[in-house]
C-alpha cells in the first residue's frame, strides 16, 4: 500500500540551494507578464491561421492570417547580420600601449581570433542570438572554453576535436535577475538548465562526493514514485513540469547556476563574486570563486529598445502584435463580406414552400410571398487599402524602412542624394546594430581572449591566408603571444555606413580631380589611392608607383611580342610565303 509523503522531510535541502531556489522564483514572478507578452508574439510569427492567435476569438468563419510580423523580423534578421558582418574582416585587434603595438602582437592575437570565430562557428551563434534580440528584445550569451578533443579506448591518441573559447546562447526564457537593479553586468543572475539523468550520471561520476548526491537524487524519484500523495513544498516544483511528482517521474534534472554576490542567511556570511551550481533545488553541487579576470559573471546582455529602471527591454515587434491584430481582423472581415455577397442570406416572406438554393433553381411562393438576399454594405471590401496603410506603418515603426528592403522611394536623384535618403532611412535600424554591437559582441569577443590567455597551456596550431601569397600557411600560438594590453573591436555595424558615405565622397573627389585642371595639382592621388584601399579594406590595391611598373611591364610586353611578329614575317618572307 503507498503511503503519504513529506517531500521537505524527504528532500532535506541544503539551505543555501533553498535560498538560491526562492530567489529565482521571486526574480521569476517579476517577469510574468513579459513572458506572456512574448508567448503572444511568438504565435503570431510562427502562426498558419488565426486559430492559434488572440484572433481566434473572433466570430469569423475566414481563419486567414496575413504574416507581416514575419515578414518584418525575416527582414530585420537579413539586414541585422549583414550589417553586423559585412565582410570576413569585420573585427580587430586593438593595442593600448606602445610596447604592445607590435605587428607580431597584432598579427598573433587577429589570427587567433580569426581561426577560433571561425572554428567555434561563432557567427552562427551570433544568428540564434540575433534571433532572441529581435523576437524578444534582449539576448543573452556567455563564453566557455571548450575542449572537445577525446582519448581513443585502450589507445595513447587523442582525437583531435575544437580547443579554444568559444560563445554559448543563452535562452532568454532561461535567465532570472533582478529586472530593477542598475546595470547587468553588476547584478546577481541566475541560470537555468534541464539535463538527462544520464548526462548527469557521466558529469558526476569520478567524485565520491557527486556520486553521493545523485544516490540521494535517485533515492528521492523512487520514493516520491512509490508514494500515494505528496505535502509538496512550491520551492522544489521546476518550471514546466507542473508539479513535484512530474518532476521526480521524468527523467530530467533541473540545474540551477548562480553569479554573483550572496548573502549566507544561514551562516551570516557574505561571498563575493561566487558561481554556486543547485541541483534539484535542492543540493550545492559546486561553490566557487569567479575565475574570470573581467571582474563579473562573463554573462552579456544586450536590449533593442531600453526602459527606464528595468533591465528587461522591448523588442522591435512588441508594439506591432495589436496591429497585426488588426490586419488579421480587416482580412477575414473583407472575406466574410465577399462570402456573403457570393452565397448571400435569404430573407423569405409569407408562404414559401421549400426549396434548394442552387444554380437554376425554382421558388413556389403564394400571392404574399417573397424571397429575396440580403447583401452586406460593400464598403468593407475597401479594407485592402487600409491594411496596406498599416503595414507600411509597421515597417516604419519596426525600424526597418522600405528602403532596407531594396525599394527606392519616387523621384529622380542624383547618387549623392540616393546615399543620404539611404543613410537618413535606416538611421534607426544603424542605431540598434551598433547598439547590439557595442552591448555584446565586443565584451563576448574580449572575454573570449581573456578565456584563451586564462586557460590556453599548450601551442595551438591555426591556419592562416598568407595575403600576397594567396598560400595557406599554418602558425603556432602560445600563451605569450596574445598576452598583451589590447581589445577586440567589432567594425560591422559602427563602421559599415560610414566608410560606404566615404567611399562614395572619395570617388567624388576623384572625378574632380579629373575633370577640373585648377583643382588636380592642389590634391593629392597617391593619398587619395592609398585612403581608398584602406576604406575598402583591400591593402593589396596600393603600392607606391605601382602603375607606372605595370606600364612598363605591358610596354615590354608589346614589344617583346612584336619583335616576335616581325621576326616570323623576316622568316616567311626568306622562305618566299
Amino acid at each position: 500500500m503507498k503511503r503519504a509523503l513529506d517531500v521537505d522531510s524527504l528532500v532535506n535541502a541544503d539551505a543555501k540551494a533553498t535560498q538560491i531556489a526562492e530567489q529565482w522564483e521571486e526574480w521569476n514572478t517579476y517577469r510574468r507578464r513579459w513572458l506572456e507578452e512574448k508567448k503572444e508574439l511568438r504565435d503570431y510569427l510562427y502562426a498558419t491561421d488565426t486559430r492559434t492567435t488572440s484572433n481566434s476569438k473572433l466570430p469569423w468563419s475566414n481563419s486567414t492570417t496575413t504574416p507581416k510580423l514575419t515578414q518584418i523580423y525575416d527582414n530585420l534578421k537579413a539586414n541585422y547580420t549583414a550589417t553586423l558582418f559585412p565582410n570576413s574582416n569585420w573585427m580587430r585587434w586593438i593595442p593600448v600601449t606602445p610596447a604592445d603595438a607590435t605587428r607580431a602582437k597584432r598579427d598573433a592575437a587577429q589570427s587567433y581570433m580569426d581561426a577560433k570565430l571561425k572554428q567555434s562557428k561563432f557567427t552562427q551563434t551570433v544568428d540564434t542570438l540575433i534571433d532572441d534580440f529581435i523576437q524578444t528584445g534582449n539576448c543573452f550569451g556567455t563564453v566557455e572554453w571548450a575542449n572537445e578533443s577525446y582519448k581513443i579506448s585502450d589507445q595513447d591518441d587523442y582525437v583531435g576535436g575544437y580547443v579554444g573559447p568559444r560563445i554559448v546562447r543563452i535562452s532568454p526564457y532561461d535567465i532570472c535577475f533582478d529586472p530593477t537593479a542598475a546595470d547587468f553586468k553588476h547584478t546577481p543572475k541566475i541560470v537555468r538548465s534541464i539535463k538527462t539523468l544520464g548526462e548527469v550520471a557521466n558529469e558526476f561520476e569520478g567524485s565520491p562526493e557527486l556520486q553521493e548526491i545523485f544516490s540521494r537524487m535517485l533515492h528521492n524519484r523512487s520514493e516520491v514514485g512509490s508514494a500515494a500523495q505528496t505535502d509538496k513544498g512550491q520551492g522544489f516544483i521546476a518550471d514546466g513540469f507542473g508539479s513535484i511528482e512530474n518532476y521526480y517521474q521524468s527523467s530530467y534534472v533541473e540545474f540551477l547556476t548562480f553569479y554573483g554576490d550572496i548573502f549566507d542567511r544561514h551562516n551570516q556570511e557574505l561571498h563575493k563574486n561566487r558561481i554556486i551550481t543547485v541541483v534539484d533545488r535542492a543540493y550545492v553541487i559546486s561553490d566557487v570563486a569567479n575565475p574570470s579576470w573581467l571582474g563579473a559573471a562573463p554573462i552579456f546582455h544586450a536590449g533593442w529598445r531600453t526602459r527606464p529602471d528595468n533591465l528587461y527591454a522591448m523588442g522591435p515587434l512588441d508594439n506591432l502584435v495589436g496591429m497585426q491584430y488588426r490586419i488579421d481582423h480587416l482580412e477575414n472581415l473583407k472575406a466574410d463580406v465577399f462570402d456573403q455577397i457570393a452565397l448571400p442570406l435569404l430573407k423569405i416572406r409569407g408562404d414559401v414552400e421549400d426549396f434548394e438554393y442552387e444554380p437554376g433553381g425554382r421558388i413556389y411562393m403564394g400571392e404574399e410571398g417573397d424571397v429575396a438576399p440580403m447583401v452586406p454594405d460593400a464598403t468593407a471590401l475597401n479594407a485592402d487599402l487600409q491594411i496596406q496603410a498599416i503595414e507600411n506603418k509597421m515597417e516604419e515603426l519596426a525600424g526597418a524602412p522600405r528602403m532596407a528592403m531594396g525599394l527606392r522611394s519616387p523621384g529622380e536623384k542624383t547618387a549623392f542624394e540616393v546615399q543620404t535618403l539611404d543613410n537618413a532611412a535606416n538611421r534607426i535600424f544603424n542605431h540598434k546594430a551598433a547598439q547590439f554591437e557595442m552591448q555584446f559582441l565586443e565584451p563576448a569577443l574580449n572575454a573570449m581572449l581573456e578565456s584563451a590567455r586564462r586557460n590556453m597551456n599548450s601551442t595551438d596550431i591555426i591556419s592562416v591566408v598568407d595575403s600576397n601569397l594567396g598560400l595557406q600557411i599554418f602558425k603556432s600560438i602560445t600563451k605569450d603571444d596574445i598576452t598583451a594590453k589590447g581589445k577586440i573591436v567589432p567594425q560591422g555595424a559602427r563602421h559599415f555606413a560610414e566608410r560606404a558615405k566615404r567611399v562614395q565622397t572619395l570617388g567624388q573627389l576623384m572625378q574632380i580631380k579629373a575633370n577640373d585642371p585648377s583643382v588636380a595639382p592642389h590634391m593629392s592621388g597617391k593619398i587619395i589611392a592609398r585612403i581608398l584601399a584602406e576604406e575598402l579594406n583591400e591593402p593589396e590595391l596600393y603600392e607606391e608607383n605601382v602603375a607606372v611598373f605595370e606600364q612598363m611591364e605591358t610596354q615590354k610586353a608589346m614589344a617583346d611580342a612584336e619583335a616576335d611578329f616581325q621576326e616570323d614575317l623576316e622568316m616567311k618572307a626568306e622562305q618566299g610565303l
